[in-house]
């Protein structure tokens, strides 16, 4: 799968991404419990998109690495296109 096959509620068997930039980090308290979350800017060869990363996730996402993102969503928020794992999801980085 590429950027530019991604449609919003659908799900991401595999994608392969490069970080562009990432967000400063802020901390959320719900009635699930408490972390962090942020957002970066990753692409592939056919586009960008913004990809939201929860709690440790955030810490594998360094301007420049690669990440590899399967079983994940993509979701339409505030007009945006938008990525995440998801609960059943993970995000791998490349070497």
């Amino acid at each position: 799968m590429q950027v530019k096959d991604l449609k919003p509620n659908t799900a991401i068997d595999t994608l392969e991404v490069e970080v562009i930039d990432v967000e400063e980090p802020r901390k959320f308290t719900s009635f699930r419990g408490s972390g962090r979350v942020t957002n970066a800017r990753v692409r592939d060869e056919t586009g960008e998109v913004k990809l939201t990363l929860w709690n440790d996730e955030i810490d594998l996402a360094t301007p420049g690495s690669k990440l590899r993102i399967e079983n994940g969503w993509a979701k339409e928020y505030r007009n945006e296109l938008q990525i995440g794992s998801g609960r059943f999801g993970r995000i791998i980085v490349e070497k």
